[in-house]
């Protein structure tokens, strides 16, 4: 098994080591339902949020809003799939106030010990000449009756992106078992 690992890591394209670098990590506190990234720097191309997360809320499924340089005009548009093993439900929306991912995390009084995984894509967050797109991808188990969430957003903003809100749904917070953790992605060399 490890020389398939090997050849495979090995299979990457030079430059595709140190792609990624961290930016921080931040930890719910389970008496706050935001955590924010500030002071991002703007030497990436593209910016990766990966975590776990977990609010407090009494539902099975929880809402993540996501705000962008604490932008809450009706400037965000917003399409989803989002699938069981019961089926698929499509949704979407116009001129909302955040990036609204529907049912993205988990509540824990509905759900104890399971957490959903995140993992959202901010393309070219940098740039001043373009809106800002948004691609989520996340899901959770719970002993065969979890989903996936499948999600896109955009903010009609061509502003630079320095603040990044992850909002619990609901007015929850975040269980201490959330976890964020920001990267930043490097442009070709």
């Amino acid at each position: 098994m490890s020389g398939v690992l090997a050849g495979l890591i090995g299979s990457f394209p030079a430059g595709a080591a140190g792609a990624f670098e961290s930016i921080a990590s931040a930890s719910g506190t389970g008496s706050s339902g935001t955590i924010t990234f500030s002071s991002i720097p703007s030497t990436y191309q593209h910016l990766q949020i990966r975590g776990t997360a977990d609010s407090s809320g009494a539902g099975t499924q929880q809402d993540l809003f996501i705000t962008l340089n604490g932008v809450t005009s009706a400037s965000y548009t917003w399409h989803q799939m989002r699938a069981t093993g019961t089926g698929v439900s499509p949704s979407g929306g116009v001129s909302l106030t955040n990036a609204s991912v529907y049912d993205a995390v988990t509540g824990n009084s509905a759900l104890a010990n399971v957490t959903a995984a995140i993992i959202l894509d901010i393309h070219d967050y940098a740039s001043t000449t373009k809106n800002k797109t948004l691609r989520l991808f996340g899901g959770f188990d719970n002993n065969g009756s979890g989903q996936l969430v499948l999600h896109s957003n955009l903010l009609i903003n061509t502003s630079a992106i320095s603040s990044i809100s992850l909002i619990s749904g609901g007015g929850a917070n975040w269980e201490t078992t959330t976890q964020f953790a920001l990267y930043g992605i490097k442009g070709a060399a």
